[in-house]
């Protein structure tokens, strides 16, 4: 039976929140828990989740009291003007009593002051970025780890008085697999006595991407396993560099630029042996669809906050330098100008790792 508000703690009488999150898409991934959970913890409160277009189909299996609005930001919602028209649109259909805001950016500020002039409380994110800064400085660093961007969230939604269980088991629920269907046009379903695993190897920055050589030579020698299947992810501008690690496997295919969605992307991930990814979107995404997750890691390092859902240490890929991290997100220069932290990672630990995840029994 589902709970009422009353009894999970919506002592302020919330009916209709909006929450915010624009960028970056591992950002927006990591708010689909905790989101998910709010719907769940407080049926009778409807929460309409504002985001950039093309992240709305992320949003998988969404809880009936989730409304999810793709709100253009470099078009009809540009600057100031555009957000402030965002909310009073959205506050004349959906009457909100509260903001949560996830992001604490200028944009959504300007929308926090919107919605003061229209009589609606807000609550925003707090990012830590003194823990970050501290962790990630060249010198005298505090090596602790900080809490995790998925806990900032959830306090978020506690400060506006919507204290949260944990009520999300993944994309598909943790029951069984996703219908093949969903993927059909990708692949056919798995073979029996088959493997499947997939390989992203890009990332928004040079600080999380492992050398191409030494992830064309894991390719290489996971393309010899026998009985395994090796799906390649990417956007568009990879689909080159992956078509040429795919060459002259047979059991290697490259689904970079196909646009297949993430509807039927998540399906397949959830289908899965392993997955091999960097500290990327790809991580975050693999992680709630269900799938084994392994990540490497470089400039960035997990201390940040930044794991996929549920990923345990042992997961991680990573190397103890003393000079990493050196970045919260990967964009900075090297200090070392040689990105020794990904480059002396050996290719046969990697696919040490990878093996031994696919030999490990599944939950």
């Amino acid at each position: 039976m589902a709970a009422s508000s009353s009894r999970t703690g919506n002592d302020r009488g919330l009916v209709s929140v909006l929450i915010a999150r624009f960028s970056a898409f591992g950002d927006v991934a990591m708010t689909i828990p905790v989101v998910y959970s709010a719907c769940r913890c407080y049926p009778d409160v409807r929460f309409v989740m504002v985001t950039r277009p093309a992240m709305t189909g992320m949003f998988v299996g969404a809880p009936a009291n989730l409304t999810l609005v793709g709100a253009d930001v470099h078009g009809e919602y540009r600057g100031a003007r555009g957000m402030m028209r965002l909310v009073a649109r959205l506050n004349a259909r959906y009457r909100f009593d509260a903001f949560v805001d996830l992001h604490d950016v200028l944009r959504t500020r300007v929308m926090r002051m919107a919605c003061r002039l229209h009589g609606i409380r807000s609550w925003h994110i707090n990012k830590g970025r003194a823990g970050k800064r501290a962790l990630t400085r060249r010198r005298s660093k505090v090596m602790l780890p900080l809490v995790s961007q998925r806990s900032r969230y959830r306090e978020v939604f506690f400060k506006a008085g919507l204290p949260l269980t944990d009520r999300f088991d993944g994309l598909f629920d943790g029951r069984g697999k996703a219908d093949p269907a969903l993927f059909a046009a990708i692949t056919p379903p798995k073979a029996a006595g088959e493997q499947w695993l997939a390989i992203a190897p890009s990332a928004a920055h040079a600080g999380k991407v492992y050398p191409a050589g030494l992830m064309a030579r894991v390719i290489d020698a996971m393309a010899g396993r026998s009985g395994l299947r090796i799906f390649l992810l990417g956007g568009p501008e990879d689909a080159p560099e992956l078509e040429r690690l795919a060459e002259g496997h047979p059991n290697v295919v490259s689904l970079a630029g196909k646009r297949y969605g993430f509807g039927a992307e998540l399906a397949l991930l959830n289908h899965m042996d392993a997955v091999l990814t960097m500290d990327s979107a790809n991580m975050h995404l693999a992680s709630i669809a269900g799938a084994p997750t392994l990540s490497i890691w470089g400039a960035t390092h997990p201390y940040c906050g930044f794991k996929g859902w549920r990923q345990a240490d042992a997961d991680t890929i990573q190397l103890p330098m003393t000079c990493r991290p050196c970045s919260v997100f990967g964009q900075k220069p090297c200090y070392r100008g040689d990105y020794l932290c990904l480059a002396a990672i050996k290719p046969e630990s990697v696919v040490a790792r990878i093996n031994e995840k696919l030999d490990s029994p599944r939950p």
